[in-house]
């Protein structure tokens, strides 16, 4: 196994997953008090304990980690920031949407990351010990229901509905 180009994926995800983390909080504390900001709670801390994760899957892998690329990372996600969103100075229904899709895609890359660990876990006793599996299903759950709060949030965007309030679980609309 080439654990230095190994290194450098971890890396570059590592640094995906600090910039989604720092994307969801905003988002959470953008939208409390509806069903984003409600399911964004319980996301931003499944985003914690999967940075954890791996972080220790790097420690086995004996993987540095690169400073470098988390600080542009955390650079892009601030500039990320200063797109235009049809409002001047405030949030918008287009942001949250936005987000939302972002925060898809992010949840799509991570699952392959764990898909990968997964498949060189067969051969490589260091990665024996994690459990790639319950991380690949939860991966594929959040990205479920950030799925369709995107949905939901390009209704709101797009033609005035209203988002849920109050509720952890997205209520379905039947657009798809």
């Amino acid at each position: 196994m080439n654990v230095k180009l190994l290194g450098i994926y971890l890396n570059d995800h590592l640094a995906g997953s600090n910039a989604g983390y720092e994307l969801a909080r905003r988002a959470e504390r953008e939208n409390q008090g509806n069903a984003v900001g409600h399911y964004l709670a319980t996301f931003v801390k499944e985003l914690e304990q999967e940075r954890a994760v791996l972080e220790q899957v790097m420690r086995s892998l004996e993987v540095s980690r690169n400073d470098l690329k988390q600080g542009l990372a955390w650079v892009m996600e601030r500039l990320g920031r200063l797109k235009l969103n049809g409002y001047l100075a405030s949030y918008s229904p287009l942001s949250r949407m936005m987000e939302l899709e972002a925060l898809c895609v992010a949840v799509k890359g991570k699952r392959c990351l764990w898909t990968l660990l997964e498949r060189l876990a067969r051969t490589e006793p260091r990665l024996a010990g994690f459990d790639f599996g319950a991380l690949i299903a939860r991966s594929q759950a959040q990205h479920q229901t950030l799925d369709l709060l995107r949905l939901q949030a390009a209704d709101t965007a797009f033609v005035k509905a209203t988002l849920p309030a109050g509720s952890s679980t997205p209520v379905e609309t039947g657009a798809r």
